[in-house]
């Protein structure tokens, strides 16, 4: 096998799977396992509140969603990028969508008060590392080169 067939191709950033799918698989995982062996998050009253609030938070996502329908391009990685998005949350953030639909995948488990999909976390964290954020960035820099430079340099990967 030559090493060009295990290049993404030019036109995407060849992400190893859709991150909602990254994120829901092991979510759905934990509550089945929570069926079985119940072992709660938070004790009594406060997981509700708590798990609510950080649900809020991940709702950070949203406008980085937006952002990127402003500035006409998909926020889908499966499809080519026509803008580098640098408003909007990107001011903070190069990854919003993703600090978003953690902050959503923790807050969502201390709802539910269950630990089990909080286990599977790090793996998630592992594989969006690797499988989507070091191939968009590889994508990005090789699509819109100095620009895309200059705000890694500017912008912190995660917060």
């Amino acid at each position: 096998m030559s090493s060009e067939s295990t290049r993404p191709p030019a036109s995407t950033s060849g992400v190893v799977a859709p991150p909602p799918v990254i994120y829901a698989v092991p979510f759905a995982a934990g509550l089945l396992m929570q069926h079985w062996w119940h072992l709660p998050i938070v004790s009594g009253w406060a997981a509700v509140p708590l798990g609510v609030a950080c649900v809020c938070l991940g709702l950070v996502g949203f406008p980085a969603v937006l952002a990127f329908h402003r500035a006409r391009t998909s926020p889908n990685p499966f499809r080519p990028s026509s803008a580098l998005v640098t408003t909007g949350p990107f001011r903070f953030s190069r990854n919003p969508m993703y600090v978003g639909v953690t902050l959503l995948y923790v807050g969502l488990a201390i709802w539910v008060n269950t630990v089990w999909p909080v286990f599977f976390l790090p793996v998630i964290l592992i594989v969006m590392h690797y499988g989507v954020v070091v191939r968009e960035e590889a994508y990005l820099e090789r699509i819109f080169g100095d620009e895309y430079r200059q705000y890694v340099r500017r912008v912190r990967r995660w917060l």
